[in-house]
């Protein structure tokens, strides 16, 4: 594989693992691209656009998103701080016991849901909360851990409902009300914090 080909799958990549990109398919001819303050990503698409046709500009526009992003995050902030200790301040031990919280966590739910999990992943990422991979493999920012429970807990859900689908289709948000009723006041509460980088 080309270098360029390699830069252009890690491109698709990313953005199939990025909760914060939102489509909206409408009788518009055109493709249209927004992002809100807090760093998610609407992008308005004519309803007979194939996915091959969509992933091609999201990947051309990826680096224009990711500026974009960099701008709204850096800008003043009125949201709410997650209160974290800085990732480099935390000793081994306190990395540990964070981890072995999520790790519980997605035992507990992938019990409930029928998912299987593979590895798990404690990272600080500057705009996601959580990613899951088409091989099962979690990220999880550590900061959550800092916030109310009951946001790690629709993350956690969240992501482990990737399992059944790698996408944010309508199947998906079904799955994710299935054990978690109340997300849309979850997913709104999760975007008044700020991740502190």
């Amino acid at each position: 594989m080309s270098d360029r080909n390699k830069k252009q799958s890690s491109g698709i990549n990313d953005i199939l693992n990025d909760d914060n990109i939102q489509i909206i398919k409408s009788k518009r001819r055109s493709l249209g691209l927004e992002v809100r303050p807090d760093g998610s990503v609407v992008v308005r698409i004519p309803n007979r656009l194939s996915k091959k046709q969509l992933m091609e500009f999201l990947v051309k526009h990826k680096a224009w998103i990711d500026e974009k992003r960099h701008y709204m995050m850096n800008r003043q902030d009125i949201r709410i701080s997650t209160n974290a200790v800085k990732y480099d301040e935390l000793t081994a031990e306190e990395r540990l016991r964070i981890k072995d919280t999520f790790v519980k966590k997605a035992a507990y739910y992938s019990q409930i849901m029928g998912v299987s999990v593979g590895n798990i992943t404690i990272r600080n990422q500057k705009t996601r909360w959580g990613s899951c991979s088409s091989k099962g493999n979690l990220n999880f920012n550590y900061q959550l851990y800092y916030m109310p429970e009951e946001l790690m807990d629709y993350v956690v859900i969240h992501e482990l409902a990737h399992r059944r689908y790698m996408n944010h289709s309508e199947q998906f948000w079904a799955e994710v009300e299935k054990y978690c009723p109340d997300y849309r006041s979850r997913r709104n509460s999760l975007r008044l914090y700020r991740l502190e980088v």
